[in-house]
């Protein structure tokens, strides 16, 4: 009997074509085949340590890159020739606009047009471009312009950013976010400057508020920049109608915008997230300006003194700019406290996912009530346009919920405490920083230094969201094996 490999059979052994148990490498001299040892650089050992944390702790990586980029605007801000008045603008108002601007909410504790000077204007919508694309995401258009590719690193901080969960989706939807960036903000600027051009600025401010404006509305940053304001644009559809389209766009998120680009003449393809987000951002909008139209109406420091189209213009704009952009032309501390209320749910909400603007999502939301309606019928599973979702996105929609409101809670509790304003305004202007809104009854200027870093940090919070802080520190990533018995509490 010969052995399937003896030399007696004249067969050579070939490590390839054994079995795997069997491969092995041979030993190589290594005088012939090692390579020199060579230490690794400054910037290597930094890189593969950047990676490491990309890898193992996305979330805390995303958000030490906001929060860099925060205090970057916030020493810009901080230049002399920042403000008009050439002097250092106070640490606090620098800090607290710096993070407004990147966290495109629009709550401000300065005049924007009468305080910060070109340069500052220049920064802050600098600040406002980065921060509706999100850091992350930007940070892999860089890449991606660079190398022609996306590394895996990149991709999966790009994932963190936008919310998507296959990492093959990140180089087509970071496209999706420059295209429709790019596209929404000159369509913006186009349909303002010629409105701009018909006014009694010169050629050069004209071109710049355009910008200005239509990169905080796409953005939903709600910061404003003409000398007036927008008071004089009160029954002005040609400012109105824009500032509504441009913020409802940049409200629904981009994952849903790709997905609408894509199958919006098959409407059976799109996916579930972007069927949720625009029937419940659509029902919201719609339900919102009812009631704020109604609360407003007849308010004689509101709506009251406005021709009909106008109220319904307006009442339209207030079911968009408490969702995300904080874009009001009406004073808003001379509504009703019903309608701060309204608003105050609306903003708690905020916009789609992966958008520019905060809160806890339509689609949190969303899934909420379709649980609820669930298990008011009895029915086991959740299910919504022929889908069932399952069990852990409802636990995560719960917990981004409480996570919100526990960030509301302690913030309103720092406030009432440090001020001596009432409990309506305190809640309205903390849920208003929350979800990245920028509405103001009026008393965010005169709050002490305290209160505006507590609002600072709530902004900062509300725009990398609730989860990402919540995966930061590490809350989603403990893992049992052992499952206890089950045992149901009594709940109601």
């Amino acid at each position: 009997m010969r052995l399937p490999f003896s030399r007696s059979a004249h067969a050579e052994f070939r490590p390839e074509s054994a079995p795997p148990e069997l491969q092995q490498t041979q030993p190589v001299h290594a005088t012939t085949m090692a390579a020199p040892h060579v230490d690794p650089t400054v910037s290597q050992r930094i890189r593969t340590k950047i990676d490491h944390i990309a890898r193992t702790y996305p979330a805390r990586l995303a958000m030490t890159v906001f929060a860099s980029i925060i205090a970057t605007v916030t020493a810009l801000l901080s230049l002399p020739f920042a403000t008009l008045s050439g002097e250092r603008a106070p640490f606090a108002d620098a800090l607290f606009n710096a993070t407004s601007a990147v966290c495109v909410t629009g709550l401000t504790t300065v005049d924007t047009a009468n305080y910060w000077s070109l340069f500052g204007q220049v920064v802050l919508a600098t600040g406002i471009s980065i921060g509706g694309l999100g850091v992350m995401t930007l940070a892999s258009i860089l890449g991606l312009a660079v190398s022609r590719h996306i590394g895996l690193t990149q991709r999966m901080l790009a994932a963190t950013e936008t919310k998507t969960s296959s990492l093959g989706q990140v180089g087509a939807l970071l496209r999706a976010v420059v295209l429709t960036a790019v596209i929404a903000d000159l369509s913006i600027f186009a349909v303002l400057l010629p409105r701009y051009l018909t006014l009694d600025f010169d050629f050069f401010h004209a071109v710049w508020y355009a910008l200005f404006m239509a990169i905080s509305i796409f953005n939903n940053a709600g910061f404003v920049v003409l000398p007036d304001g927008l008071t004089p644009f009160i029954s002005d559809a040609w400012m109105i109608l824009p500032i509504i389209l441009g913020t409802a766009v940049g409200a629904i998120g981009f994952p849903a915008i790709m997905d609408l680009t894509r199958n919006w003449k098959q409407p059976r393809r799109l996916t579930l997230h972007t069927k949720l987000t625009v029937t419940t951002y659509l029902a919201l909008l719609i339900v919102g300006a009812l009631m704020v139209g109604a609360a407003e109406w007849s308010n004689p420091a509101t709506y009251g003194e406005l021709a009909v189209k106008d109220r319904i213009l307006h009442s339209l704009l207030a079911g968009v700019n408490a969702r995300s952009s904080g874009i009001s032309i009406v004073d808003v501390g001379q509504m009703t406290r019903g309608t701060w209320w309204i608003q105050d749910l609306l903003m708690f909400i905020g916009g789609g996912s992966a958008s520019t603007g905060g809160g806890i999502k339509v689609t949190t939301i969303a899934v909420l009530a379709l649980a609820v309606l669930a298990e008011a019928r009895g029915d086991r599973d959740i299910e919504a346009f022929g889908r069932r979702i399952p069990p852990s996105t409802v636990r995560l929609a719960v917990a981004v919920a409480m996570i919100g409101a526990a960030l509301v809670s302690i913030a309103v509790l720092i406030l009432l405490t440090i001020t001596s304003y009432s409990l309506d305004v305190v809640l309205f202007e903390a849920i208003s920083a929350f979800g990245t809104v920028g509405l103001s009854t009026g008393i965010t200027p005169d709050l002490p230094d305290g209160g505006k870093y507590v609002l600072s940090a709530l902004m900062y919070l509300g725009r990398t969201g609730t989860m990402t802080v919540a995966a930061a520190l590490a809350l989603r990533e403990r893992r049992r094996v052992i499952r206890m018995p089950e045992e149901r509490p009594i709940i109601g």
